[in-house]
């Protein structure tokens, strides 16, 4: 006997939940790609995206995914044997240096470890030491979701800065955008990069990219740039031009209505949700971790990222175990752990179109899955959750 007849809890870190109404957007016929309307739709739906990074730079959309966009915003802005730092903090910020390296750039890391976020002073005493001005790009993640980190963009940012140097700061947003704040401009990011299945609620397939006019400007000479990812060839008057050929319709609808959601709830509005949500799943965790069976992977709360909880098993208990009773028993479909952390820890996901009853009913089935399979947890997780939840969001 099982408990898993109804609509199946998605709890990984992408793709997310879709909405229903996002489901339905995509339901119709194809329509000429070459009409004023779906030109006029592209041209919004880029100011929107510029807005979500809150940025006046230019806005790409490509069909393709997180890897997909990384790509793209390396080859707009490098060269072959350019120097790439990159700051490491978990498996994606190395993930995207290797694509870097496979395009033919010269990276280095700056070693960082999953267990905490990267050091704005380290980045600053590294770009001081290059007196030659060798390093041409800096490449990080908000939230890398294999280890459950947020990192600080405004104070590297602000590091940089402070070093004086002149290399592009270029960030990945996939698994933060749409759920957390981002100031673009504030923070002295030159590239930025999504993707529409994380906290976009899209469907996997729309990667974006924005450049400020320093990256626009490093673009003219860079000899990396290839005839799909192109900025300056996606920048026609044509419709098709933006897409390097048809334009992905359905998807563009998708996110059209995706983005009609996140703004008639209102950014500020979406940003405390999740942070009210990730919230009640960190009380949770702190609950369970008591009973010397699990950890959280990021030891200090103020790095936990808002949109992704990692959780680490005691040696001897298998977290591949418990996914599989949440999944099989109940429907609840848990993140696995990624890299060094295969076999040894599960994620929960808050992002994107989620709910109080999406969290604490993930959360109970964790909580029933940790007993049912003698794990040594603190008993009360979910209700320290409900606890927090109900201070939080008074009675009005």
């Amino acid at each position: 006997m099982t408990l898993r007849a109804g609509r199946e809890f998605l709890a990984i870190p992408g793709p997310t939940t879709i909405p229903d109404e996002v489901l339905r957007a995509m339901h119709r016929p194809a329509t000429d790609i070459y009409s004023p309307a779906m030109n006029g739709m592209t041209l919004q739906l880029q100011a929107d995206i510029s807005r979500l990074f809150a940025s006046s730079g230019r806005t790409y959309i490509y069909i393709g995914n997180g890897h997909g966009a990384w790509e793209a915003a390396l080859t707009n802005v490098l060269s072959r044997g350019d120097k790439v730092l990159v700051l490491e903090s978990g498996l994606f910020a190395a993930g995207w240096g290797k694509a870097a390296a496979g395009l033919g750039a010269d990276v280095e890391v700056l070693p960082g470890d999953w267990q905490r976020a990267v050091r704005p002073a380290e980045v600053e005493a590294r770009l001081r030491a290059d007196t030659a001005g060798e390093i041409k790009a800096i490449l990080v993640v908000q939230v890398d979701t294999a280890s459950g980190v947020v990192n600080d963009i405004a104070a590297i940012g602000a590091a940089i800065k402070a070093a004086g140097h002149q290399a592009l700061f270029m960030v990945d947003a996939v698994a933060a955008l749409g759920c957390v704040e981002f100031q673009m401009d504030a923070w002295g990011v030159d590239v930025a990069m999504s993707a529409a299945q994380k906290g976009l609620m899209g469907p996997p397939g729309l990667g974006f990219v924005v450049a400020n006019a320093r990256a626009r400007a490093v673009h003219d000479t860079a000899n990396m740039r290839t005839p799909y990812w192109d900025w300056t060839a996606r920048e026609g008057e044509q419709h098709y031009q933006k897409y390097a050929g048809t334009p992905p319709i359905h998807l563009l609808w998708a996110l059209r209505e995706a983005l009609d959601m996140i703004f008639a709830e209102g950014l500020p509005a979406v940003f405390r949700r999740h942070e009210l949500l990730a919230g009640a799943v960190s009380r949770a965790v702190e609950i369970w971790a008591s009973g010397g069976g699990l950890r959280f992977s990021i030891p200090d709360p103020a790095q936990r990222s808002r949109t992704v909880t990692n959780v680490v098993l005691a040696d001897g208990y298998s977290a591949d175990a418990l996914r599989a009773y949440c999944s099989d028993n109940c429907g609840v479909v848990l993140g696995v752990g990624l890299g060094a952390l295969t076999g040894k820890a599960f994620r929960i996901a808050h992002m994107g179109h989620v709910n109080a009853p999406m969290v604490l009913g993930t959360l109970s089935v964790i909580e029933m899955a940790l007993a049912a399979l003698n794990i040594p947890h603190g008993p009360g997780g979910v209700q320290a959750a409900i606890r927090y939840l109900a201070d939080a969001v008074p009675a009005t």
